[in-house]
C-alpha cells in the first residue's frame, strides 16, 4: 500500500485551494463583464474628472485614487476600504483577536499607523508638488508605495522619520517618475509602470543613502520589532486565499488579507456604480483582478517551500507590476492573462529576492522589488509582443 507524506498531501491541499479561488474569481470577473453594459453610471468616470487640479472635489478624489495606483485599480472606494480593513485588523491585534489576520507593517503589527501615516503624508505632498503637471495620467502615486513607508519600517516610528519619508518621496521619488514616464516610457511605447517603479528603484536608493547623514534620523533598525499577538502561520490550504489576498496590500506595507479583501470589495462596488470610474476608464477592472488572482495563486504555489523555509518570499512582486501593465497593454484576452500571470510569478519574485540579498542592511528591499517589477515589465510584455496573437490594445 502507498502512502501519501504529510508534505504532499499539504502541497495538494494548497493546489486544491487555489485552483478554487482561482476558478471563484474568473466566474466573477465573467459576470462583472457580462453586465457591465447594464451598469448605470452613478459616479463620475474617470474621463469626466477632467484632471481639475483646482478643483478641491476632484483633488480628493485623485489623491485617494492614488492609495490604490499600485494594483492599477486606481478606485477611491477601494482606497478608502483598504483602510478600512487594514484599520480592522490593527484594531484586532491590539485587541488580541485570532481572526486579526497576519500581522500588518511587514510583520511588526505595531507600526502600520505610522506606516499609514508616512504614506499618506507622501501622496499628499507628491500631490501637491507635482499636481500641475496633470494634463492626464501621472505618478503622483509613488510616494505612497515606496520611500516614506519604507523608511518607517526601517527607521521606527515618529514624526521625524515620517515626515523625512513624505518629503524624501516627494522631492525624489515622483519628479523621476515623471521624467522616466514622459520623457522614456510615452515615446518608447513602454509601460508607465516601468518608469514609475525604477523612479522608486533609484531614488528609493538614492534616498536611503541620504538617510545616512540626515542628523535627525535615529540609527536604522537591525530588524524590525516583532508582533507577538500574532498566531503561528501554517502553510496549509487556508493559507492559500489568505496569502493571496494579502499580497493585494504588500506593495502598500499593509499585507494583510483584511486589508486585501475590503481593497477588492471596494473595486468592485466602484465598478458596479460606474465602469467607466476604476482602472483608468477601461473597463477591465474584472480582467485585473483575475488575472492578480491567477499570478498570486501561481506564485504561492511555485515558491511555497521559499514561504515555508525563510517565512516570506516576495510572491506580491508581479501582481503589482508585470500581471496587470499585460492585461492592459493587450486589452484583457486569455492569453494575455494567462501568460502575465505565469511569466510573472515564475520570474519576479526570485529576481527581486536575489536583488534584495546583495542590498546594504540600511537600504529597505523595497529597493530591489521595485528594481525587479521594472525589469519584468520592461522585458517581458515586448517578449509577449513578438508572439502569434498578442497585438497591443
Amino acid at each position: 500500500m502507498t502512502t501519501v507524506n504529510a508534505p504532499a498531501r499539504t502541497g495538494v491541499r494548497r493546489l486544491v485551494a487555489a485552483v478554487l479561488v482561482v476558478t471563484l474569481t474568473a466566474l466573477l470577473a465573467m459576470w462583472l463583464t457580462a453586465i457591465r453594459p447594464t451598469l448605470p453610471a452613478i459616479v463620475p468616470g474617470y474621463a469626466s474628472w477632467g484632471l481639475g487640479y483646482t478643483d478641491p472635489t476632484w483633488y480628493a478624489y485623485w489623491i485617494i485614487g492614488d492609495t490604490t495606483e499600485a494594483t492599477l485599480a486606481k478606485s477611491a472606494l477601494g482606497g478608502l476600504l483598504m483602510i478600512a480593513g487594514a484599520w480592522l485588523a490593527h484594531t484586532a491585534r491590539r485587541r488580541g483577536k485570532r481572526w486579526q489576520g497576519f500581522a500588518l507593517a511587514c510583520g511588526t503589527g505595531v507600526l502600520w499607523p505610522w506606516v499609514l501615516a508616512a504614506a499618506g503624508l507622501g501622496v499628499l505632498a507628491s500631490n501637491l508638488l507635482w499636481g500641475w503637471t496633470l494634463d492626464g495620467w501621472q505618478p503622483t502615486f509613488a510616494p505612497m508605495v515606496s520611500v516614506p513607508p519604507a523608511l518607517v519600517i526601517l527607521y521606527g516610528p515618529g514624526w521625524r522619520v515620517a515626515a523625512t519619508g513624505a518629503a524624501l518621496g516627494a522631492a525624489l521619488i515622483t519628479p523621476l517618475a515623471l521624467v522616466l514616464v514622459d520623457l522614456v516610457c510615452t515615446p518608447l511605447g513602454m509601460s508607465p509602470v516601468v518608469g514609475s517603479t525604477l523612479a522608486m528603484s533609484v531614488g528609493g536608493f538614492g534616498a536611503f543613502l541620504l538617510c545616512r547623514r540626515l542628523p535627525w534620523m535615529p540609527p536604522p533598525r537591525t530588524s524590525p520589532p516583532a508582533s507577538p499577538e500574532a498566531a503561528p502561520v501554517r502553510y496549509g490550504a487556508s493559507w492559500v486565499p489568505r496569502r493571496i489576498l494579502a499580497d493585494f496590500t504588500e506593495a502598500h506595507f499593509f499585507g494583510n488579507e483584511w486589508a486585501g479583501a475590503a481593497l477588492l470589495l471596494g473595486c468592485v462596488l466602484h465598478y458596479l456604480l460606474n465602469p467607466a470610474a476604476p482602472a483608468y476608464g477601461t473597463g477591465l477592472l474584472p480582467h485585473l483582478i483575475a488575472a492578480q488572482v491567477l499570478t498570486a495563486a501561481c506564485g504561492l504555489l511555485l515558491w511555497s517551500g521559499r514561504w515555508e523555509a525563510g517565512g516570506w518570499y516576495p510572491t506580491f512582486v508581479p501582481i503589482v507590476s508585470v500581471t496587470p501593465a499585460t492585461v492592459l497593454a493587450f486589452g484583457g484576452t486569455l492569453h494575455s492573462i494567462v501568460a502575465g500571470a505565469v511569466l510573472g510569478a515564475a520570474v519576479a519574485p526570485p529576481l527581486a529576492a536575489a536583488l534584495a540579498r546583495r542590498l546594504p542592511n540600511d537600504v529597505h528591499p523595497m529597493v530591489a522589488y521595485t528594481a525587479s517589477m521594472a525589469v519584468c515589465t520592461a522585458t517581458l510584455i515586448p517578449v509577449l509582443d513578438l508572439l502569434p496573437g498578442f497585438h497591443r490594445a
